[in-house]
């Protein structure tokens, strides 16, 4: 595809207008202040209008739980501890392999939607997850969601050798678009002997880890009660979970000597806002990360704390909130919260030449439609961007430069059977408990 005449957001995270971009076998080919000469510009085919509208990288999910779209709406005003074991762990106990794939599905239709083109996700049934992202031409980092309750090797474990399968079978499958990452579910679902383990293996495969970090008050503190006063940050390094890359899921309590742990390891943290909002867990300092140089991305969550995959609604609160928590207006700049939502969460996932438009790069982009009348004026389009733009804007999203969203259509994805499946999947769980 070739964008024409198109405004863009450029790997420095500044928009500049009236440019030109190819796109060709799946990486961006081409950016110019003009169109590319005939026989070059005839490599790219369609030529694309971007006249009002605004050419942005894809959104990059750092942390999802995509099969959660079955418990949309379901639990609901409760403290996280009672909202798992209340609601939510009974209601996993009954999905299915099959369940899986089609709540996988349609969470990639609506991750899609509005601009998402890869997430890293958390949960069970992984085979299904893979196949349904591998199907609609998504990017995953999978993990198998791990608890580990018995101190007893990893290995003794039946998820040891399923991981393991895993690896072999998909790690880089779908032309590279699916990895599998190594999973910890948290220091309290978990183990000292699993955890170094599982850190050890990591470290001798190069694979990522993928873990929930001082979500609540009470998770942070009874960590420190039964680690002789260390943090789960602490915890996790004693074991020697941070000598290898991680993605660390929430981090809403930790202190400044976790910050500093966080910036000299080069861990990645995924921020939830809206879910750490939605559940009462609290404000991730997420200043003072960014001050220290911290790797903060930007994930959704689970479809039962969030209830919807618009990274743009958690782009807005997470440059939102920040600045009334801090009591401070210049607090998350709009460049900053883009590279969170774009380029930090490639980065998290491995993906070294994503999330940022630049020769070479993948074509993972989406276009927003800028024409609206919240985009007016246009005195500073990434301001518009962040504070006045919706997820509702983007009209086209590409990954590896397959266009799998485009006005109303999903090419790659039959959203009216993955609506009826998950409605009737839903009804079937909830009249079983």
């Amino acid at each position: 595809m070739l964008f024409s005449d198109i405004a863009l957001l450029d790997e420095n995270f500044e928009v500049q207008t009236n440019r030109w971009v190819g796109t060709l076998d799946g990486r961006i080919a081409y950016i110019g202040d003009t169109a590319p000469g005939p026989e070059e510009a005839a490599l790219y085919g369609e030529v694309y209008d971007g006249d009002e509208k605004l050419l942005v990288p894809g959104m990059y999910n750092a942390h999802a739980h995509a099969p959660m779209t079955l418990l949309r709406g379901y639990a609901e005003n409760l403290p996280l501890q009672a909202w798992l074991n209340d609601r939510v762990f009974p209601f996993e106990d009954k999905i299915t392999g099959e369940d899986t794939y089609w709540a996988t599905m349609l969470a990639c239709a609506e991750m899609l939607r509005y601009g998402t083109v890869s997430f890293s996700d958390m949960y069970y049934h992984t085979r299904e997850r893979i196949q349904a992202v591998a199907e609609c031409g998504m990017k995953m980092n999978a993990c198998e969601g791990l608890l580990a309750f018995e101190p007893k090797p990893y290995a003794e474990y039946p998820i040891c050798r399923m991981n393991e399968d895993l690896i072999r079978e998909f790690h880089g499958s779908a032309d590279g678009r699916i990895l599998i990452d190594y999973n910890i579910h948290s220091e309290y679902l978990s183990n000292p002997v699993v955890v170094a383990d599982i850190a050890k293996l990591a470290k001798e495969k190069g694979l990522n880890i993928h873990v929930h970090v001082s979500e609540t008050k009470l998770e942070h503190e009874e960590c420190k009660e039964r680690h002789e006063g260390m943090t789960p940050i602490r915890y996790f390094e004693s074991l020697g979970v941070l000598d290898v890359p991680v993605t660390a899921a929430h981090c809403v309590w930790v202190d400044d000597g976790d910050i500093e742990i966080l910036a000299a390891k080069g861990v990645y943290v995924a921020s939830n806002p809206v879910s750490n909002m939605k559940l009462g867990s609290g404000f991730a300092p997420v200043v003072r990360m960014l001050e220290r140089g911290v790797n903060v991305a930007l994930g959704t969550d689970g479809m039962a704390s969030n209830n919807n995959h618009d990274m743009y609604q958690d782009l807005y609160v997470l440059a939102l909130i920040q600045k009334g928590a801090n009591l401070d207006p210049t607090a998350v700049s709009p460049a900053s919260a883009m590279r969170a939502a774009t380029r930090t969460g490639a980065l998290s996932q491995g993906r070294k030449d994503c999330g940022h438009i630049a020769l070479g790069a993948k074509a993972d982009l989406a276009v927003l439609d800028a024409s609206g009348p919240s985009w007016c004026p246009a005195t500073d389009m990434l301001n518009n961007l962040v504070f006045a733009g919706h997820g509702s804007d983007v009209c086209l999203t590409m990954a590896d430069g397959a266009v799998l969203y485009r006005e109303g259509e999903w090419p790659t994805i039959d959203v009216e059977r993955a609506k009826a499946e998950v409605e009737v999947r839903t009804q079937r769980i909830i009249a079983s408990l």
